[in-house]
């Protein structure tokens, strides 16, 4: 008989450390000729009670033994245990295949494997270290895993998983024992729900999907009771929800805001059971927007039906939507419903007025007017329309439409206007922007101009006549004009005037004031010669006051 010789100890620590390291490793030595050579042995992964043997040779093979030994131990320890029970799984002829047999240890844990070949020829090999190991350890398998309803519907939505953790001992294949507090995990791709066993391996967790369709699996987890032992999972379990058709109405299918405001859309969604038509509460609606270019959605506003299935959405003006749709559900409990919506913005315009009313009742106009968004355009040919009322409030008329000259035309650039015309000499003014489909009018904030007439009554220069370089006095009142009575006019300024016997025109002398009854502030002049004063309001007349006729006084000088 022809006999291979056993691996020597430095060989079988290079086969160890390629293992450990996982560079490939070479098969064991074969006899010349094509005696038996070992490609692995290992336990798969499901049957740690089991060793299987992967081999081949010219001849079939028919003796096997493995050896098994705890990885860490020194060479040249005694084994602790060895089978030689083997019986071919897979093959031709004895060849080559996969033999498999029975393994029992004493202590569970890692053992390294080497194998002893025989074939017909007589041909053989001892010492073949395998390059996978023997994972001799306890199995936590769940055999009885369940889901139910695999088909949760809008009335039952709630599914309960459950099932058996058993640990199985590789030294005692035949008596599985029910793990206790053990944790488990139930997957999907959507997530994890966690579960737990009781003192008889029990576990059973109920959950609502929150997904339409998943494939459920469950894992006993890592235990203390356990060290080390190989995890099992189960079978897939498919869950599909079924879906309830749904409805809702609508207080409008179209929204045309100005920029800033909030629209309101309230209705009722309903969800069709085995009874009818049934209110669907705690359910989301939402406005989504479509893109210009249709390529994708936003969404615009949101809200969820209350215990009726009542829903008030409030549709700000922030993302405009020409285009889009009011969409009801998308629990996995309920279909989509949808209907059409479109939601278009006027965007702000910011206005501002400059106006002055004239001594000749001529009105001066002048402002600027611009928007920020840079979605809006002016609209062909802009005007501004000048308009009066008598209050304020009410009756206002157009005076006069201009154009706004458009020298930038985009956004947040000033687009200017002005006018002048014959007025009211007592009106409030307005500049106001009619707008458009996609710019928001406005208009400017009242202006009251007016102009009152006014007078000086009493005018006189005294004593009269007077010395030379005596000291002379004015008397006078200022009033204006309100409706059919004249008034004191206090607090406004006056111009004296005195032209000189012979002059042929008054020159300034000097503002005079008035106090609070108009009457011209008390003022001592010195009398230098024979002359005409005068006195009136006409320098600058402020913002509601027309000139006065100039008044006069001749003095005598002697």
């Amino acid at each position: 008989m022809r006999r291979i010789a056993l691996l020597s100890a430095t060989t079988a620590t290079v086969l160890a450390a390629s293992m450990l390291t996982g560079s490939t490793l070479a098969q064991a030595d074969a006899a010349p000729g094509g005696g038996p050579a070992l490609d692995n042995a290992d336990a798969w992964y499901a049957y740690p009670g089991m060793v299987f043997v992967t081999a081949h040779s010219d001849n079939p093979i028919t003796h096997i033994t493995a050896h098994f030994t705890p990885v860490g131990r020194q060479d040249g320890e005694a084994e602790a245990g060895s089978t030689e029970d083997f019986t071919q799984q897979s093959g031709v002829d004895g060849r080559s295949g996969v033999w498999r047999a029975p393994v029992q240890l004493a202590e569970l844990g890692e053992y390294r494997i080497t194998v002893d070949l025989e074939d017909s020829s007589g041909a053989t090999v001892a010492g073949a270290l395998s390059p996978l190991t023997l994972q001799y350890r306890t199995i936590l398998t769940i055999p009885d895993f369940s889901v139910a309803p695999t088909g949760p519907d809008y009335l039952h939505q709630e599914v309960t998983a459950d099932g058996t953790v058993l640990a199985e001992d590789p030294r005692n294949p035949d008596a599985p024992v029910p793990a206790a507090n053990l944790p488990v995990d139930i997957t999907s791709r959507y997530g994890r729900i966690d579960a737990k066993t009781g003192a008889d391996g029990r576990f059973a967790v109920s959950f609502v999907p929150t997904w339409p369709s998943a494939d459920l699996k469950a894992w006993p987890g890592a235990s203390g009771a356990y060290p080390g032992a190989i995890i099992l999972d189960t079978p897939e379990q498919h869950v599909t929800a079924v879906q309830a058709p749904t409805r809702f109405t609508a207080s409008t299918h179209a929204l045309n805001l100005r920029q800033g405001t909030t629209g309101t859309v309230t209705g009722r969604a309903e969800v069709q059971t085995a009874d009818g038509w049934q209110p669907l509460p705690h359910t989301s609606l939402t406005l989504f927007g479509q893109s210009p270019t249709g390529t994708s959605e936003f969404v615009v506003a949101q809200t969820t039906t209350d215990d009726h299935g009542l829903y008030t959405l409030r549709v700000p003006t922030d993302s405009p939507a020409p285009s889009g749709q009011l969409l009801l559900g998308g629990t996995p409990f309920e279909q989509i419903a949808v209907q059409p919506f479109s939601l278009h913005v006027a965007y702000t315009t910011h206005l501002d007025m400059t106006a002055t009313l004239g001594d000749d009742s001529r009105l001066h106009v002048s402002g600027w007017m611009y928007y920020s968004d840079r979605r809006a355009h002016w609209p062909t040919n802009p005007a501004v329309t000048i308009e009066y009322s008598k209050d304020g409030r009410t009756g206002w008329k157009a005076a006069s439409t201009l154009p706004v000259k458009l020298r930038y035309n985009k956004a947040n650039f000033d687009e200017e206007f002005s006018t002048s015309f014959t007025a009211p000499k007592d009106a409030y003014w307005r500049a106001r922007f009619n707008g458009n489909a996609d710019l928001a009018g406005s208009t400017t904030d009242p202006v009251h101009l007016r102009r009152y007439a006014t007078r000086i009554t009493g005018f006189n220069v005294s004593p009269e006549p007077i010395r030379k370089n005596g000291l002379l006095h004015l008397a006078g009142t200022l009033q204006y004009s309100s409706g059919t009575t004249w008034k004191p006019l206090a607090g406004e300024g006056l111009d004296l005037y005195l032209r000189p016997r012979g002059a042929s025109a008054y020159r300034y002398v000097s503002d005079l004031g008035t106090d609070s009854k108009g009457r011209i502030r008390n003022i001592v002049l010195k009398a230098a010669q024979d002359g005409t004063w005068a006195v009136a309001l006409k320098r600058s007349t402020g913002a509601h006051y027309l000139k006065s006729p100039m008044v006069t006084d001749y003095v005598d000088v002697r």
